[in-house]
């Protein structure tokens, strides 16, 4: 990937129903570009789905990293045993059998027994385990109905599913409804933050370097504006970052880099910056996505009769 592949993957990740003529303006390329990009990007494996999902907002859902060094004999097989929870829906291996393992649970009742599930699948000991913040710009004042997902709205998530670019007349026509209900109610879910829009995004099948920046803040500095300066000054080396209400000096940038040197670089600016006590990277080998419980849901509330047991 180049550093405009990186932008695109960026703006696809927040928002994977972007069209191409968005994406055009917001890359200062031409339409055509922007197609054989996202193309050459799925045919390569690095994006595999895009994907709509009912959102950890309208779920009341948390969303936890679990991380630490494995002592398993071979990491290989590990994310398998992962995988047979539900609420697991990325597993990803780093150097020294370092091990992240990023979860949904639907109540914070469930964060004991997946640790533990964690702890003796994983044979991770010591884990650290982070419950994500939950940052969102929705709308302020919003009503018990105003986060109502009615049978409709499920069955159009489901067929946006694994295809979250489908046109709205593809859509309509499946459900048989019109294209303007489909875009209305399409429109309201996506304004009020009831659906996620993103892609299923494997960069470990590039030649690049992914590396995972554990941050750990001086006591001082302001953890809820530090985040999102660096991915704004360090763009797009720095793609995101993960802030945890548990952990309130610890923060986890995601950052891409195509070689060592710029890798090695990257890391002396971060170190520079005064609001760290310290920087540890982390490069990552390989990943995997996995469908969850949130998943299912949409199935179960959103498929036709004759496709619920697919």
């Amino acid at each position: 990937m180049d550093k405009t592949d990186v932008i695109l993957t960026q703006l696809l990740l927040r928002n994977s129903r972007l069209s191409y003529s968005e994406l055009a303006d917001m890359l200062g390329l031409s339409v055509n570009a922007v197609h054989k990009r996202i193309r050459e990007l799925t045919e390569s494996g690095i994006i595999r789905a895009f994907t709509t999902k009912v959102s950890l907002f309208a779920l009341k859902a948390l969303h936890i990293l679990v991380f630490g060094r494995s002592m398993t004999q071979s990491i290989e097989g590990v994310h398998k045993k992962l995988r047979e929870n539900d609420s697991t829906y990325w597993v990803a291996v780093a150097g020294g059998n370092y091990l992240y393992v990023g979860a949904y649970l639907q109540n914070l009742s469930e964060l004991e027994p997946y640790v533990v599930f964690v702890k003796k699948e994983a044979q991770m000991p010591d884990p650290i385990v982070g419950i994500v913040h939950f940052d969102t710009d929705l709308p302020p004042l919003l009503t018990p109905q105003d986060i109502t997902l009615y049978p409709l709205d499920y069955q159009i998530i489901y067929a946006l599913h694994k295809n979250s670019r489908k046109l709205v007349s593809e859509v309509a026509e499946e459900l048989g409804v019109s294209a303007k209900t489909v875009r209305r109610r399409l429109s309201r879910m996506v304004h009020e933050g009831l659906i996620e829009l993103s892609i299923e995004w494997y960069p470990d099948v590039s030649n690049d370097i992914m590396t995972l920046f554990h941050l750990h803040l001086k006591a001082y500095a302001d953890k809820s504006k530090v985040g999102s300066l660096l991915v704004k000054k360090y763009s797009p080396n720095a793609f995101f970052f993960w802030s945890f209400s548990n952990l309130p000096n610890h923060l986890i940038c995601v950052v891409w880099t195509s070689t060592m040197k710029e890798l090695r670089d990257l890391r002396k600016s971060f170190e520079s910056e005064e609001v760290f006590e310290s920087i540890v990277p982390n490069i990552l080998y390989t990943g995997y996505i996995f469908d969850t419980w949130r998943d299912k849901l949409v199935l179960e509330k959103g498929a036709p009769p004759h496709r619920k047991n697919d």
